[in-house]
């Protein structure tokens, strides 16, 4: 698989099977994934590797805290501005649409929608999941430095014949990954990631892009 068909075959998968991935295979696509750029180096990220026991323990829980209606954790950083200007609004309301509807559920649907989400916290069935944190006193330069390691991680995955889901929405947890991770009180969990093998068996959709002259502006001498 050349870097094209990585980058153009990568999509949050959100139906795994419980086809376990190697330890091996994790190791090596880490080990490269650690070249990712940095500013001066500094490699703000860590990044923690759940499966087996571990992985049940916290889908076990975080499931829990679903079925007794707990509330979200107080968050520790803003996932999205409190309001989205054009275009970003109606991009996340074609997410929204394209998303729920390839499941069939109804905009007006709350329970339905809450049913969904609520597979995040389960991995969507994947066997192997990264949580990624950064050190609180860095700032949003270092948290770009973690985009591009973690779009590594995916692609080098893609390479493996494997699939993946970053997921912002482990944040909302991290009170309950803290409890089964117990990293360093001066660590902010960023996201967490499912891992595994696609199954393709469960249908799958891909959401669009915007047109290239939307997000990219040539100047040309």
């Amino acid at each position: 698989m050349n870097v094209y068909e990585a980058v153009t075959s990568r999509r949050a998968v959100r139906e795994f099977t419980d086809r376990q991935v190697p330890r091996e295979v994790l190791e090596r696509v880490l080990s490269a994934a650690a070249w990712a750029p940095s500013a001066s180096n500094l490699q703000p990220w860590h990044a923690y590797v759940l499966t087996g026991r571990p992985l049940a323990e916290l889908k076990k829980r975080a499931g829990e805290r679903i079925a007794a209606g707990d509330p979200w954790d107080e968050p520790e950083y803003e996932q999205y501005p409190p309001v989205l200007e054009s275009p970003y609004q109606e991009r996340r309301a074609a997410f929204g649409e394209q998303r729920y509807g390839a499941l069939g559920i109804a905009r007006e649907d709350l329970e339905a929608r809450q049913r969904a989400a609520a597979a995040n916290w389960d991995c969507f069935g994947a066997p192997a999941a990264l949580f990624c944190y950064v050190d609180r006193r860095m700032g949003p330069p270092q948290w770009s430095d973690l985009g591009m390691y973690l779009q590594s991680v995916m692609l080098l995955l893609r390479a493996e014949g494997l699939h993946s889901c970053p997921q912002m929405a482990w944040a909302k947890y991290h009170r309950t990954v803290a409890e089964v991770l117990s990293p360093p009180v001066e660590l902010l969990l960023f996201c967490g990631m499912s891992i595994g093998h696609e199954d393709v068996t469960a249908g799958r959709s891909r959401i669009g892009r915007a047109p290239l002259g939307e997000t990219v502006t040539f100047v040309d001498g």
